[in-house]
């Protein structure tokens, strides 16, 4: 980065380059760095006119300048600002003898074929006498090099231009665009604190998969609140490993890479619940636990179970575990053991949590009835109605007598 100086050392360079470049075209003609209504005798000298005429911010880096302070007004990092120079370079001379134009191929071909101010530019500059009141640039150090591109003003602009200048005759012009120039301020940034210790951890990626989440009963029974539970996948274990069910993270009792077994809380919604293994990372000094990895999300379904059933002629009472919660639908499912004929008595959804659900039952024969009984969308068991199977009637779905 450059300091304030900036600006003045590129408009003094570019005056140095140009002064060797014009003296080859027309002997004894000068570069300056004038104002132009300050060149109005009838017939000036040969020579040519720096005049830097505008300053724009650079539209490509004016962005990129972090912050220059924290919260309370520290100086955490010298504040940048990313300009453009914008120039007119005018010509005089004799205009039977065409200096001016000769004047201008000249500077034409120097800036196109050296369109750099370069870092010699810079310091043959400042080792000349002539320019001692730029002692102080850093220019030369700046990590951008400023480069010279032709600027392609219209008759209407260029006019406008010259208006500025009250009374000033035109003179041949060209502008030129130089960027980009960088002003850094010189405050000094508050240093950060120093490193006290340096903890570096590298781990293998270890994703875990979980396959499946069945009953610990067996793959096909159904998973009941507060029942054993088995997870199965691929690198299950962490170095601190948990379980997460729909929401709630659990240490499983027992783990290993490819099974991991726990017991379900009995606050789960019956219906379908989610479930992921999450390993957690002990990183730093003291050791504390940090975010790891996680598996995918596997989705299982809790059954209601049927604690008590309170059978009448218009009500049927189902008391069920686990209670069900607001807003979950419920379903009793009857099957008359004898004839086979089935009845679906449905509920609106729960206003409140209910521990025993009442159904309005109509149209039902005297006789004996399998019960279950659906939450959430879970039935509370599997009903066989084959006659004659081993299973018959299912193996926990209970019974019920209507006089």
């Amino acid at each position: 980065m450059s300091n304030a100086l900036a600006i003045a050392t590129v408009t003094a360079a570019l005056r140095r380059v140009l002064q060797d470049a014009v003296n080859a075209d027309v002997a004894g003609a000068k570069v300056t760095t004038l104002r132009p209504d300050s060149l109005t005798n009838a017939n000036p000298p040969a020579g040519v006119n720096i005049f830097l005429y505008q300053v724009s911010p650079n539209p490509a880096l004016r962005n990129n300048d972090l912050p220059g302070r924290s919260a309370n007004g520290t100086t955490v990092h010298r504040p940048r600002a990313y300009l453009d120079l914008h120039y007119l370079i005018s010509f005089y001379g004799s205009e039977a003898e065409l200096e001016p134009q000769r004047l201008l191929g000249g500077v034409a071909r120097t800036l196109h074929s050296r369109p750099l101010i370069t870092r010699k530019n810079i310091r043959d500059m400042l080792s000349d006498a002539a320019f001692a009141f730029l002692a102080g640039s850093n220019l030369a150090d700046a990590e951008e090099v400023v480069r010279l591109t032709p600027a392609a003003l219209s008759l209407e602009e260029l006019s406008k231009l010259w208006s500025v200048f009250f009374q000033t005759p035109y003179a041949l012009s060209v502008a030129y665009h130089a960027a980009v120039v960088a002003i850094e301020a010189e405050e000094t940034p508050h240093p950060a604190l120093p490193v006290r210790e340096r903890t570096l951890t590298v781990l293998p990626f270890r994703a875990p998969t979980v396959d499946e989440v069945a009953s610990k009963l067996g793959s096909r029974l159904p998973i009941l609140s507060g029942a054993d539970i088995i997870v199965r996948g691929r690198q299950l274990r962490g170095e601190v490993t948990r379980l997460r069910v729909t929401g709630d993270e659990l240490a499983p009792a027992v783990m290993d890479d490819e099974e991991m077994a726990l017991t379900l809380p009995t606050t789960l919604r019956a219906g379908i619940n989610s479930l992921q293994v999450v390993q957690k990372l002990m990183i730093g000094s003291p050791p504390a636990e940090h975010v790891g990895f996680e598996s995918n999300v596997a989705a299982f379904v809790l059954h209601p179970r049927i604690k008590t059933l309170t059978p009448g002629a218009t009500t049927f009472k189902v008391e069920v575990e686990p209670i069900a919660r607001t807003g979950q639908r419920s379903v009793l499912l009857l099957n008359n053991v004898t004839t086979g004929h089935a009845y679906t008595f449905e509920n609106k959804p729960l206003v409140a949590d209910a521990a025993v659900l009442s159904f309005a039952v109509s149209g039902l024969d005297a006789g004996k009835y399998f019960v279950r009984v659906q939450v959430g969308g879970a039935e509370s068991s599997l009903l066989d109605l084959v006659p004659g199977s081993p299973t018959f009637g299912g193996l926990i779905t209970p019974q019920a007598t209507l006089p």
